[in-house]
């Protein structure tokens, strides 16, 4: 596991892989529009469509939708990608095991 994040580090350029994509949502969106908006995300998301999703979600801040698209990213050991999203959810929990391994790799890479 902790080779994958070290490949993935090595391999990921930093521009795609460590600038913010947002820290919060549009302003300026009703209500009832971000309900709807969530509504369609999470169809996408149901139906595979990931990273359709993901843009929806990120314009209204469904922090739900944002750590469920993280778990995929983890699954599919995309954990930078994984990382933005459950910063951008405010998800400590899941933010923070990813870093305690990037910070292990960062370890043994200074050890090297």
């Amino acid at each position: 596991m902790k080779d994958d994040l070290k490949k993935q580090i090595d391999n990921t350029p930093i521009a795609e892989g460590f600038i913010k994509v947002t820290d919060s949502p549009v302003t300026g969106i009703l209500p009832e529009q971000k309900v709807a908006l969530n509504r369609k995300g999470n169809e996408l998301f149901n139906s595979g469509k990931i990273d359709q999703a993901k843009r929806i979600f990120i314009t209204t801040g469904y922090s739900d939708g944002l750590t469920r698209v993280g778990c995929v990213y983890e699954e599919e050991n995309k954990e930078i990608d994984a990382l933005k999203m459950f910063l951008l959810a405010h998800n400590k929990k899941k933010s923070d095991h990813i870093l305690e391994k990037a910070a292990s790799v960062i370890s043994e890479l200074i050890k090297e």
